[in-house]
């Protein structure tokens, strides 16, 4: 039996050996890095700073946790394929997300903000289908509650924040001197 293999936090880890082991222990540390500095970026001031610096390390840590969890797909695809395809869907638009703030074409901002929320979005869905049977209350929520919950509760924050943006792009001209 490999070294983790058992539970971690009343979790149950598969015994697939030491690489699995490995991308586990990468993709949990990833994933977390990816919450906390997920969370940064999307309360931090939008301006040089903060935002973008715990933004550029929730994309970079999303990428080990893509990494991570291809490889263990690929070592248990008949159980974990699924986890595949939301963790194609969180890298993808996270990616998006990147390529539209480094491009800065004009009103990048309305693909940016929500492609990194949803890629947020997708992160917190794979856990949740992976870990929610296993979790104290949410082992009584019905499984498809793993799927949408997240959704439900990330796009309404999306939306705000779009709006939000929106408002403060069209107030901008107003605060110019002699606007």
């Amino acid at each position: 039996m490999s070294e983790l293999a058992g539970q971690i936090f009343g979790l149950p880890i598969p015994d697939e050996g030491a690489l699995f082991d490995t991308a586990l222990a990468c993709h949990i540390a990833a994933a977390l890095t990816c919450v906390v500095s997920g969370a940064l970026a999307a309360t931090a001031p939008k301006r040089p700073g903060r935002h973008p610096r715990a933004g550029m390390i929730y994309f970079w840590s999303l990428a080990v946790v893509f990494a991570s969890s291809t490889t263990m797909a690929a070592l248990r695809f008949s159980q974990d394929w699924h986890l595949l395809l939301i963790g194609t869907v969180a890298f993808g638009a996270g990616s998006l997300g990147y390529l539209a703030r480094r491009r800065g074409r004009p009103h990048w901002q309305r693909v940016h903000i929500p492609a990194m929320g949803g890629s947020y979005i997708a992160l917190f869905t794979g856990f949740y289908v992976d870990n929610g049977p296993n979790l104290p209350l949410w082992n009584r929520l019905p499984h498809v509650a793993y799927w949408v919950l997240p959704s439900l509760i990330g796009i309404p924050l999306i939306l705000r924040a779009l709006g939000r943006r929106q408002k403060g792009v069209l107030a901008a001209p107003s605060r110019l001197p002699g606007g």
